[in-house]
């Protein structure tokens, strides 16, 4: 069963990824992930009301442990 079809919850992969990593993981952190990786579980409804809006960069290590996570729980 993939991660998805056990019902990972962001809180679990919060917790698993900061045990594991030592870094601070946020749900933009997560939903930044998921979407670079292919993971879309719905459409964003909270889009910027300015088109210009940026995001804050991700560390390219904290993306890794993020993927690292996924792989744990089985989503990818």
């Amino acid at each position: 069963m993939s991660g998805f079809q056990q019902g990972i919850t962001y809180e679990q992969i919060q917790k698993w990824g900061q045990e594991k990593s030592g870094f601070h993981i946020s749900h933009l952190n997560i939903a930044k992930a998921k979407r670079n990786c292919g993971i879309i579980g719905r459409q964003n409804y909270n889009l910027p009301k300015n088109r210009d809006s940026r995001y804050p960069e991700t560390l390219k290590e904290k993306e890794e442990a993020i993927i690292d996570t996924f792989k744990h729980f089985r989503m990818i």
